[in-house]
């Protein structure tokens, strides 16, 4: 594992929006930044691009979506966060473009944040052979596009309608456990919290037949090691990448 030192992540924002591709993509890693966050009184709202349906092998997916989204609406609410929305685009096949990349601009037009987090969308989780799952690349790649694309009148004009405006306000668009990430977040008081949210995934877990998987022991593996680098016990890690002057500390 990379031993490069990583830097604080900047918190002098108030509001962020994350856009990942399935339930439970946040929470394999994230969540517990999320409760430190709101705990901290910032508002996080969240946006699925999918639901998920596709997750679960031995569930029909008409049946496996709305459970996954109720799965996911508890897990939001264990870290404080009460806004949570669907696009309901069909799960496992996500496509980039500039069909996905509208999506999430009206969503960015319309929730305002500060900063968008979502989720690594790198080739591979290690930077070798670890590989990453399709969507949640489309998803990162579309969101980093979108959040650029949110604050130019001229693209998606059709969108500014009933006082829908451009917000060129997004300052930098943050990805969860990429292998780029050089910057993490103290979660040492808030682990707990993440891990209960991944628990709230229930059925998916279950579904993925994974014996002997223990959502505590996964966390706090990866969360102390990136806590090494960090220079504390237990933290998250995060790729900025600034939009504009000001997006990160560098």
């Amino acid at each position: 594992m990379d031993g490069t030192p990583l830097k604080p992540l900047p918190e002098n924002w108030n509001r962020a929006l994350v856009v990942v591709a399935h339930p439970d993509d946040m929470e394999f890693g994230a969540a517990a930044a999320v409760a430190r966050w709101t705990g901290q009184g910032k508002e996080v709202v969240y946006c699925l691009v999918t639901s998920g349906e596709a997750g679960i092998d031995g569930m029909d997916p008409e049946r496996a979506g709305p459970l996954r989204e109720e799965e996911q609406r508890e897990s939001c609410r264990v870290v404080g966060v009460d806004r949570v929305e669907f696009l309901r685009l069909p799960d496992g096949v996500l496509e980039y473009g500039v069909a996905l990349r509208r999506r999430i601009a009206e969503v960015v037009r319309r929730q305002r944040p500060d900063v968008v987090i979502t989720n690594n969308f790198r080739d591979t989780w290690d930077d070798a052979t670890n590989l990453n799952q399709a969507d949640h690349i489309a998803v990162g790649r579309a969101t980093l596009d979108a959040a650029r694309d949110a604050g130019n009148r001229w693209i998606y004009p059709e969108q500014l309608v009933d006082g829908l405006t451009p917000w060129p306000g997004v300052v930098a668009v943050w990805a969860a456990a990429s292998p780029g990430s050089r910057h993490a977040v103290d979660v040492t008081d808030t682990f707990d919290a993440g891990v209960a949210s991944l628990r709230a995934h229930q059925a998916y877990l279950e579904g993925l037949g994974w014996a002997d998987f223990d959502p505590d022991a996964f966390l706090r593996g990866n969360a102390r090691a990136v806590g090494e680098r960090a220079g504390v016990e237990l933290a998250s890690s995060f790729e900025v990448l600034p939009l504009r002057w000001g997006g990160t500390d560098d």
